[in-house]
C-alpha cells in the first residue's frame, strides 16, 4: 500500500476516524462532534490518531471525508438565500410541484416551502422548444433586469433554469455570462451543468437545491483545507458522493447536491467490499446516533435510485412515499433512512404511545446518560438500562456513562405514562426501536419484492451490533454479520470507494436506426469528457484503471418514468437497435411483471460512469482496534419477560472462540455486539463476528 490513508465520516453524534499505515494495519478512533463547528472534531480527531499511530499529520497522504453539512441544511433550512431566473411563464413551478402527498390522511402534514419564495423568483423572456429549437430569442435586457432586481434583495445564491435547456443549453449558457458580468463572485447554478434532463419540476427543484446549498457548502470545505494545512496536511482530500464513489473538494463546491448521502453511502460500500464473495446478498443496517439508515445489495452489486427526496423533515423510511421534501435526481445508492438512532429523543405522543424521534439529542447536550446536561430519554438510555451497553467502556472508557441519570430519564415520564417498572419500559422501547428499523429494511427489501430472510444482515455503526438481533429476528433472518471496527465502520469505508464521475444527457427519442447512431455519437462525447475529467481528479497514472460504464434510460411510448438499460463493459453498445430493445423488455419484465410486445420504445438519457479503483483493498488489511481490558466478567443484562434479568457473560472480540452461545456481551471499543439467547457466534476472517440466530 505504501500509503498513510485517513478516513473521517462525521455524524450528528460522533465523529469516527480511520487510518490505514503502509503496512495495512487499520487503527480507529471516535469522538463526539462539535456542532458548532463539525470540522473542529475532524481536525482534532485526526491529531489525535496520529498520536496514537506516533506519526505526525504531514505523513498523512490522502483523505476521504463524509459529511452531513448538505442533509443539515436542508433538514434545519439553513441554507443560502436563493433567486431563480426561468422562461416566462413558469415562475411557479416550485409552488406547484408534483401532486404526491406522503400521507394522505395525515391533516397535520405540510407540504414544505419552496426554497425559493415566490419573489425571488424572476422570469426571463426565452422560450426554446422540446427538440431544441429557438422559438423566442433570448432577451438579454430582460435578464439584466431581473439579475438586477435579484441583487437588490441581496441574494446569495443564483439557480437558472429555463424550459427545454436539456435540448438545447444555448439560452442558459447566455444567462449565466450576464450573471457573471453583472455579479462574478456570487455563488451560480444552472441546469444545463447540475442536470441536463428532463423533468421541468424535478430539474426546477435539483438545480435550486444546488444553489441553495452552495455557499455553505463552498465556505466549509474552503476552512476545512486551510485548517488541515495548518497541522501541515497537503495531502490530497476527496468527499464521499451519494453514489458511493469520491469526488473532488471543488466538484463538490460546484455540484454539492452530490454528497447529501455521502456518509451512510460509505457504509454500504465497505460492507460490499469487505463481504465474503459467496454471501454477497445482503442488507446493511447501519445505526448511528441520530438516525438508522438500510440498504440492499444483490450478488454484490449495490442498489441505486433514480431519485430520492431530501429535507423538509427527515428522509421517509420508504422511498415509496414521494412528497416530503425536495426532489434530487443526482445518482445515489438507494438507502432508507429514519430517525431512530441512539440519541433519538422519546417523547409521550397525544395518543399515549412512545414516539421516537425524529429529534435527536446529538453530542450536545447528548442522552442523559451521557452526563453533559442531557435529561431527555433516548434510545441509548434504554440500551444502558438493559445492560446492553458497558457504562465503564463506550470508546474504550473516553466516556463513561451515568446508569442512575439514564433511569432517572426513562422513569420521569415514559415509565409512569406506560405503567411500567424502568427496565420494563426500557425494554419496551428496544422492541419499539427494533420494529422501527425493521420499517426501514422492509422497504428496501420486501416493498421491492424481496424476502430479506434470505438476506444476511450486516450492522454496524455504533447502535447497530446492539439492536441487530432483534431487528434481524423480527424480520425472519439469521445470519448477522458484524464487521470489524463497526462503531467507525461507515469511516472504513469511505477508504474504499472508487474515485467516480456520473455523466447524463437528456436524449428524448423514438428508439429506431437514426436515435442508435446519434446516441452513440453522444457516448462517443461524454467518454471523451469523462477522460479528461478523471485524468484531472485522480493525481497519478490513471489510464490502466480507468473504468467505464454506460447506461441508457428507456421507456414505452406514454409511460412517465424509465428503466436504465446496462450496456456492455467498456466496449462499444449493443450492435443493433433490437438487441436494445429486447434487453429492454426483459428488464421491464423482471420488474413489472410483464412486457408490450411490438409497442413504441423511446429512449430519455444517457448516462456513463467513470471509476479508477481505490488503493485500499478491504480484505488485504488488518484492524488494530484501540486495546482496553474490560473490568467486570459479567453485568446483569435483561432479555425480556420469558428470561429476565440474567447476570450475562461479557467477553472481547479478541476473545471470541467458534460456537459461543448466547447470552453473551461482546464489548468492542466503539460498541457493544448484543447476542441473545438462542444464537451463537463464530469469529470471522476479517476479524469481525457471525452471529447465527435458532
Amino acid at each position: 500500500m505504501g500509503n498513510y490513508e485517513i478516513g473521517v465520516d462525521i455524524g450528528g453524534t460522533f465523529t469516527d476516524v480511520i487510518l490505514i499505515d503502509p503496512s495495512g494495519r487499520v487503527n480507529s478512533h471516535k469522538l463526539l462532534s462539535t456542532p458548532d463547528n463539525f470540522s473542529n472534531a475532524m481536525i482534532k480527531g485526526i491529531e489525535q490518531i496520529c498520536a496514537r499511530a506516533n506519526i505526525e499529520p504531514s505523513s498523512i497522504t490522502k483523505i476521504v471525508h463524509g459529511t452531513t453539512v448538505v442533509t443539515n441544511a436542508c433538514i434545519e433550512m439553513k441554507g443560502a438565500k436563493v433567486g431563480l431566473l426561468t422562461t416566462h411563464g413558469f415562475r411557479d413551478i416550485l409552488e406547484i410541484g408534483r401532486g404526491r402527498l406522503p400521507a394522505v390522511l395525515d391533516l397535520s402534514w405540510e407540504k414544505p416551502p419552496p426554497l425559493v419564495p415566490r419573489y425571488l423568483r424572476r422570469e426571463v423572456k426565452e422560450r426554446i422548444d422540446g427538440n431544441g429549437k429557438v422559438k423566442e430569442h433570448l432577451d438579454h435586457e430582460s435578464v439584466e433586469v431581473a439579475v438586477k432586481n435579484l441583487l437588490g434583495e441581496n441574494i446569495e445564491s443564483i439557480a437558472v433554469c429555463l424550459i427545454n435547456s436539456p435540448a438545447n443549453p444555448i439560452h442558459e449558457i447566455a444567462v449565466s455570462k450576464i450573471i457573471k458580468h453583472l455579479a462574478p463572485n456570487i455563488p451560480l447554478s444552472i441546469s444545463s451543468e447540475v442536470m441536463p434532463m428532463y423533468s421541468e419540476y424535478e430539474r426546477t427543484s435539483e438545480v435550486t437545491l444546488n444553489a441553495y446549498v452552495m455557499p455553505l457548502v463552498k465556505q466549509y470545505l474552503t476552512s476545512l483545507k486551510q485548517e488541515l494545512k495548518s497541522i501541515g496536511i497537503s495531502a490530497p482530500l476527496y468527499i464521499m458522493q451519494s453514489n458511493g464513489g469520491m469526488t473532488t473538494p471543488e466538484n463538490a463546491m460546484a455540484r454539492p447536491i452530490e454528497i447529501i448521502e455521502c456518509g451512510p453511502a460509505a457504509g454500504v460500500v465497505g460492507a460490499t467490499r469487505l463481504s465474503d464473495h459467496s454471501h454477497s446478498s445482503l442488507i446493511t443496517f447501519d445505526m448511528g446516533g441520530t438516525t438508522a439508515k438500510a440498504s440492499i445489495v444483490e450478488e454484490g452489486q449495490v442498489s441505486h435510485a433514480r431519485e430520492y427526496e431530501v429535507g423538509g423533515s427527515l428522509n421517509r423510511a420508504s422511498r415509496l412515499l414521494k412528497g416530503s421534501g425536495y426532489v434530487v435526481r443526482v445518482a445515489s445508492i438507494d438507502i432508507a433512512e429514519i430517525g431512530a438512532g441512539g440519541g433519538s429523543i422519546l417523547k409521550i405522543d397525544a395518543g399515549g404511545g412512545v414516539a421516537i424521534g425524529p429529534e435527536s439529542a446529538g453530542a450536545d447536550p447528548g442522552p442523559a446518560c451521557y452526563d453533559l446536561g442531557g435529561i431527555n430519554p433516548t434510545i441509548a438510555d434504554a440500551d444502558l438500562v438493559l445492560g446492553y451497553i458497558n457504562p465503564k467502556h463506550l470508546c474504550g472508557g473516553t466516556y463513561p456513562l451515568n446508569s442512575g441519570k439514564a433511569e432517572k430519564a426513562l422513569a420521569s415520564d415514559i415509565g409512569p405514562a406506560l405503567g411500567l417498572d424502568v427496565i420494563e419500559a426500557a425494554y419496551g422501547i428496544y422492541q419499539l426501536a427494533n420494529a422501527r428499523m425493521m420499517r426501514a429494511i422492509k422497504s428496501v427489501s420486501s416493498e421491492r419484492g424481496r424476502d430479506p430472510s434470505k438476506f444476511s444482515l450486516h450492522a454496524f455503526g455504533g447502535a447497530g451490533p446492539v439492536h441487530a438481533a432483534g431487528v434481524a429476528k423480527g424480520l425472519g433472518m439469521n445470519r448477522i454479520v458484524i464487521p470489524p471496527a463497526p462503531g467507525v465502520f461507515s469511516a472504513f469505508g469511505l477508504l474504499t470507494g472508487n474515485i467516480e464521475r456520473h455523466f447524463s444527457r437528456s436524449f428524448s427519442r423514438p428508439w429506431n436506426k437514426s436515435s442508435f447512431v446519434e446516441a452513440n455519437s453522444i457516448i462517443d462525447d461524454l467518454e471523451k469528457e469523462a477522460s479528461s475529467t478523471m485524468s484531472l481528479w485522480a493525481g497519478k497514472d490513471w489510464d490502466n484503471d480507468l473504468s467505464i460504464n454506460r447506461l441508457m434510460d428507456l421507456q414505452y411510448e406514454g409511460q412517465g418514468s424509465s428503466l436504465s438499460i446496462a450496456l456492455r463493459g467498456n466496449s462499444n453498445v449493443p450492435t443493433s437497435v433490437e438487441t436494445i430493445a429486447e434487453l429492454f423488455e426483459t428488464l421491464h419484465k423482471e420488474t413489472f411483471g410483464h412486457f408490450l410486445p411490438n409497442h413504441p420504445i423511446r429512449t430519455t438519457g444517457l448516462r456513463l460512469i467513470a471509476s479508477i479503483s481505490a488503493s485500499v483493498e478491504p480484505k488485504k488489511v488488518s484492524f488494530n482496534a484501540p486495546a482496553f481490558k474490560i473490568s467486570d466478567a459479567s453485568r446483569p443484562a435483561y432479555w425480556g419477560p420469558n428470561h429476565g434479568l440474567i447476570d450475562t457473560p461479557v467477553e472481547t472480540l479478541a476473545n471470541i472462540r467458534n460456537g459461543l452461545h448466547g447470552p453473551i456481551l461482546i464489548d468492542s471499543y466503539d460498541t457493544t455486539i448484543v447476542v441473545p439467547p438462542n444464537a451463537w457466534v463464530e469469529k470471522n476472517p476479517n476479524a469481525g463476528v457471525t452471529i447465527y440466530l435458532d
